[in-house]
């Protein structure tokens, strides 16, 4: 049976052309999909597929992502992220409906956030690993001193001005360094995650999609009680997805966990931080169990 891919749409937000994906279905409950850092919404198409006939699944590539317009400069602090998935949320649902979110690592963190804000749109959370910068990080961002933050961005930005994007000669050739990125993908996966994820260069070469200046980390005094405190504030049931192998932080061991109201936690066997990807049957079975 053939497999009817998604259409491709557009909405503005803060002067930005944003694209996301739509699966169909559109008399159905609205679900959104975020991905993470350097990733793109087709990244969703395996968990798109399983839940289109239920869902009218909406996966949106980010500013600076896929085929989302890059900001100017490096506007790409948290805050910007949400305000494009509240403009998201009211194309998709209106100024009053609600709807249900999945994110990954760093979209999860920005659906966590819109929960926190908004807490009277969602009607279900699944937040995979995103729950906050590694704690080696968090450690360096709370001890290093303001001026200091600010020469190093200075410094990082200079550095990222002055990087040329990667060029590879073929999407092969971009797909194993993906596979270098992340072992645990099959050549099927990497090669469907490069296809939608490069773009083609003039001189026939590819790089990828994603704007380097989101590499960036603008000065800021990070405070771990900020994520305890938004996190309170979310009504909704939210179910916290985790890898066994996963480098992130466990919510439950660190009693993060406890501070949600109607939250619950999953640790996914035999998956590192791309969850849905490293064991999708059963990140898809604990996902449906909960949004059922």
């Amino acid at each position: 049976m053939e497999i009817i891919g998604p259409s491709s749409c557009y909405y503005v937000s803060q002067r930005l052309r944003m694209h996301y994906v739509d699966w169909g279905n559109p008399d159905a409950p609205p679900l959104l999909l975020l991905h993470g850092g350097r990733d793109h919404a087709r990244s969703w198409d395996w968990v798109a597929r399983d839940l289109r006939s239920r869902y009218h699944v909406i996966a949106p590539d980010l500013r600076g992502h896929g085929d989302s317009a890059w900001a100017i400069g490096s506007n790409y602090h948290n805050y910007e992220f949400l305000y494009d998935l509240a403009q998201l949320v009211d194309v998709v649902a209106g100024e009053t409906g609600q709807v249900t979110m999945i994110g990954h690592s760093f979209g999860g963190s920005i659906t966590s956030q819109y929960a926190s804000a908004f807490p009277d749109r969602l009607e279900r959370v699944v937040n995979i690993e995103g729950f906050g910068p590694p704690p080696e990080l968090v450690e360096r961002w709370s001890t290093t001193p303001i001026q200091e933050q600010t020469r190093n961005w200075v410094e990082q930005l200079r550095g990222i001005a002055a990087r040329m994007p990667r060029r590879y000669p073929t999407i092969r050739d971009a797909a194993q360094r993906m596979q270098q990125e992340n072992p645990s993908l099959s050549e099927e996966q990497a090669n469907h995650l490069t296809v939608h994820g490069v773009a083609r260069n003039e001189d026939g070469t590819y790089s990828w999609k994603f704007d380097n200046y989101f590499r960036s980390f603008p000065p800021r005094v990070w405070d771990p009680d900020d994520m305890v405190n938004q996190w309170r504030r979310i009504t909704c049931p939210v179910l916290l997805v985790r890898g066994a192998n996963s480098w992130a932080m466990d919510p439950e061991a660190q009693g993060r966990l406890g501070v949600l109201p109607a939250g619950r936690q999953v640790t996914i066997p035999d998956a590192a931080h791309w969850v849905h990807h490293d064991n999708f049957e059963a990140f898809i079975a604990a996902a449906n169990a909960f949004l059922s």
